[in-house]
């Protein structure tokens, strides 16, 4: 039976940082605009910044839905799977902002993902997601699948980028500074990445 939780700690915390994959839900006001759901999955990529907060890297691809869906109102599902171990679903539902780098937050969201090289993946902003309901359900249909390793392909595409590059990559992108239903995505031209 599912359960709502006040808090992200402990048994529930400790589920969410073992994974190795999540999904994001993301949704445009309009009610004929595309819903968007993304596999996110980097090992470091991810924190839990309070009982409350979450935020996870957001990197360098072919298009900005979530992005542009969470400028435009908001709304962001997270949701955990068990693909091992006891079954389990977690899912946070909540308040979302994309941090360019150019915004002052910035400097201090970074420290909490000090187990991944940024600079290799194109990082184009963080996403900080402010929970408003915690809850998990059961699980019992979602199979056992083994985790291998993470793929090292990301980083081989978008490492030989530099900021100059990156941007003219987003620039030739038809959905990344406007979304599939027009709205606006990732601001451009890239912030330039900041040093330290």
């Amino acid at each position: 039976m599912g359960k709502v939780y006040e808090r992200i700690d402990g048994r529930l915390r400790t589920f969410i940082e073992a994974q190795h994959i999540f999904f994001t839900a993301t949704a445009p006001l309009s009610g004929d605009g595309t819903v968007n759901l993304s596999p996110k999955g980097l090992t470091g990529s991810f924190a839990v910044l309070d009982e409350h907060t979450v935020a996870y890297l957001d990197f360098a691809g072919s298009n900005a839905e979530t992005i542009a869906h969470l400028r435009e109102n908001g709304r962001i599902t997270l949701m955990w799977c068990a693909f091992d171990g006891p079954p389990n679903i977690v899912r946070v539902h909540g308040r979302g902002e994309p941090v360019f780098r150019d915004d002052p937050r910035w400097a201090q969201l970074m420290p909490h993902f000090p187990g991944i090289d940024t600079t290799q993946h194109g990082l184009r902003a963080i996403i900080v997601v402010h929970a408003e309901l915690i809850r998990d359900t059961c699980g019992y249909a979602v199979p056992f699948m083994t985790y291998d390793a993470d793929r090292d392909l990301h980083a081989k595409r978008f490492a030989r980028e530099d900021d100059a590059s990156l941007d003219r990559y987003f620039a030739g992108k038809e959905h990344v500074a406007t979304s599939l239903d027009g709205l606006p995505g990732l601001p451009l031209p890239l912030p330039p990445t900041p040093a330290g």
